[in-house]
């Protein structure tokens, strides 16, 4: 099964989630966001698949800064992706893509269920 993982190193729930896949032996590739940016596309396919409110964290601080019109804007798919494709931190993390699907921010009973 390949497994792609994104998110940010530093985040804590990341960190849970990477050690949760290493103790389950499940290999993975991690994509940066910090690094490597975030891709408009994917982020496109994952607001279609999971919606804006799933994929986009707005309990951040990077989202709370935005201005109230920025904020209100980011309920349309395409601003969504642009805000979310010029702060990754605004990003749900971490975002998961497996075979059968995507899963959003670390819940282990879900992610046992879908990858175990």
């Amino acid at each position: 099964m390949t497994i792609h993982f994104y998110g940010i190193p530093n985040c804590d729930t990341v960190k849970k989630a990477r050690s949760w896949l290493d103790a389950q032996g499940i290999e993975y590739t991690f994509h940066d966001y910090k690094k490597e940016g975030a891709d408009a596309a994917k982020l496109s396919g994952w607001i279609a698949a999971k919606g804006v409110d799933v994929v986009l964290n707005k309990r951040g601080t990077t989202f709370r800064k935005l201005s109230e019109a920025d904020k209100a804007a980011a309920d349309d798919r395409e601003a969504a992706v642009a805000l979310l494709a010029d702060n990754p931190s605004m990003i749900k993390r971490p975002i998961v893509e497996y075979a059968g699907g995507i899963l959003v921010g670390f819940k282990e009973a879900e992610w046992a269920a879908a990858l175990g």
